[in-house]
């Protein structure tokens, strides 16, 4: 039995993480400032004689020191995300995402701790070469696109981690998390699927952004947990980058008429520009495909849930909130 710590823990992947390693016997800590994590996520692990929480940041060094001290391994999905709070809370976004992984990074490395970083499909920005694979060079807008902050943020803490990693031999392994879905999350920061279903549930327009042609590949977050613990128990994978995600492809405007079937609503299909939606002259990724061939190689990973039993239990989750799904802080999910 390990002692783990996640950062982010009251957020949609981390509490589901939190459950999972509970599940597994191990003792849980987390921290989360409740930023865009919530209490809700987490209250019903309270009793858990092996769960622990501190509602403080991950800036909070003292609070962190503390915290590593007496973990073995630390899961670091602590993050500003989504694409709405990328355009409008550029400054946020970078300070949480750069300044808080440095910080994690100075407390795992004065105890040695074990460091599992989750990092985004966001990092291949707007390659056109698909499937993206871990060494795939990546193509990004200029700095003027606020849009661009996210992915050049996510990219240092990659280059910091392993860093550390070829310098001082701390053990990490980063996670490349793509599209990302399950209860919990939130539609607030612009991720698609809650926001779709959460349309369909209340039979008002599915807005979809663009011309719907732009497509991304969803996965479950019960198989995503599954996945990053697996990598964290995998010696071999230390020092490496993996992309974790489903490979089925699917497009805005398919997703938005498989969500009204797999719900039965009477929702139509509206197409939004997306200078409405987020900023003028916002750029997209048209295609986010992973090429997973290299955690199927080291621990032999692959999802396993099909897209429409994810649709459903995120229907499920909406309803039983009064259609207001509790917030989650890491997605690995973008603009659609």
């Amino acid at each position: 039995m390990s002692r783990a710590l996640i950062t982010g823990g009251a957020g949609f992947v981390g509490s589901h993480l939190a459950e999972y390693l509970l599940s597994q016997g191990h003792e849980v800590a987390i921290i989360d400032d409740l930023s865009t994590g919530r209490l809700e996520n987490i209250w019903h692990l309270r009793d858990n004689p092996r769960f622990h929480f501190a509602i403080d940041s991950i800036s909070n060094e003292i609070v962190m020191d503390r915290l590593g001290s007496e973990c073995d391994i630390i899961y670091h999905l602590a993050a500003a995300v989504g694409v709405e709070m990328i355009v409008h809370s550029p400054v946020h976004t970078i300070e949480t995402n750069i300044m808080g992984t440095a910080s994690v990074f100075r407390v795992a490395n004065r105890y040695r701790r074990k460091v599992i970083l989750t990092s985004t499909s966001e990092i291949y920005g707007k390659s056109d070469k698909v499937p993206f694979a871990e060494d795939d060079d990546r193509v990004l807008g200029p700095t003027t696109r606020s849009r661009w902050s996210y992915s050049t943020s996510k990219a240092v803490d990659e280059f910091l981690a392993l860093a550390y990693w070829k310098e001082r031999g701390l053990p990490i392994v980063i996670v490349r998390l793509f599209n990302t879905i399950g209860p919990r999350q939130t539609g607030r920061y612009g991720m698609v699927v809650p926001r779709f279903v959460g349309q369909a549930l209340a039979n008002k327009p599915i807005t979809v952004y663009g011309d719907g042609t732009q497509s991304r590949c969803f996965a479950d977050v019960r198989d995503v947990v599954r996945g990053i613990h697996g990598l964290a128990e995998c010696a071999e994978a230390e020092g490496q980058v993996f992309n974790l995600g489903s490979t089925r492809e699917i497009s805005m405007s398919d997703l938005a008429r498989l969500v009204i079937s797999v719900t039965g609503s009477a929702s139509e299909i509206v197409y939004v520009p997306y200078d409405q939606a987020y900023e003028t002259g916002f750029e997209d990724m048209r295609r986010r495909v992973p090429d997973i061939s290299k955690v199927k190689r080291f621990i032999g990973w692959e999802p396993q849930i099909p897209l429409e039993e994810s649709l459903r239990a995120v229907a499920e989750d909406i309803r039983a909130h009064g259609g207001n799904s509790p917030s989650g802080l890491r997605t690995g999910d973008g603009p659609a």
